[in-house]
């Protein structure tokens, strides 16, 4: 499995065990308004930003809410969970140090809200293995458009193909392989069942970040 100079990391399902977290916004957030969510909603907000997630749910379930209102009910749900609950993977502490000892430039490419990710970062005491922490929302556009990771590899002053993201969504890793990069699919029991998928799509693929210590 090769892996490159400068290390890109996804955060939720990759290096922190999050995406149940969102599974239980969703069912909250939506049963307390008498919904549910269906298929097609999972999918699109499982693979959005914010902002696009909030106006999706707005238009879909014809909710008299603004969008702002609606991100502030999920941050209401979520931000208990990520400064207080929310672990990381087993063995990311551990490469991670193993990377900064060898002197591996690393970085994280997020869809997480930049004040949850801050958060989760510090208290699990990793944010200053990253030189950049590159937010998918604060750019204005979503993972699944390869130009997000063509636009965080000339943020950090390197061609795509100079990069090795882990990744554990589908839909990031196809679009980070279209950009150019080289792709590590992380699992996540979220995306148990896309397993197969990602490892035709990806130039390797790891149960546990385990795998990689020495």
């Amino acid at each position: 499995m090769e892996v490159l100079s400068l290390k890109l990391f996804d955060l939720d399902g990759t290096l922190i065990d999050s995406n149940g977290i969102w599974i239980q916004v969703d069912l909250q957030f939506l049963a307390s308004r008498g919904l549910s969510p269906t298929r097609d909603y999972t999918e699109f907000v499982s693979h959005s930003i914010f902002p696009v997630a909030s106006e999706f749910t707005r238009t879909y379930y014809h909710l008299s809410e603004t969008v702002e209102e609606i991100m502030a009910s999920w941050m209401a749900l979520a931000e208990d969970a990520y400064a207080l609950h929310v672990p990381m993977k087993p063995g990311v502490a551990e490469y991670l140090a193993q990377c900064a000892a060898q002197g591996t430039s690393m970085a994280i490419v997020t869809a997480c809200v930049p004040e949850l990710c801050q958060l989760v970062l510090k208290r699990h005491g990793i944010d200053h293995y990253f030189s950049e922490v590159i937010f998918a929302q604060e750019l204005g556009m979503e993972k699944r458009d390869p130009e997000t990771f063509r636009t965080a590899a000339r943020m950090l002053g390197v061609l795509p193909q100079d990069c090795t993201l882990f990744e554990d969504s589908p839909e990031g890793c196809r679009s980070a392989k279209e950009a150019g990069m080289t792709v590590i699919g992380v699992h996540d029991s979220y995306y148990a069942d896309y397993e197969t998928q990602k490892r035709q799509i990806c130039d390797g693929y790891l149960i546990s970040f385990t795998e990689l210590l020495e």
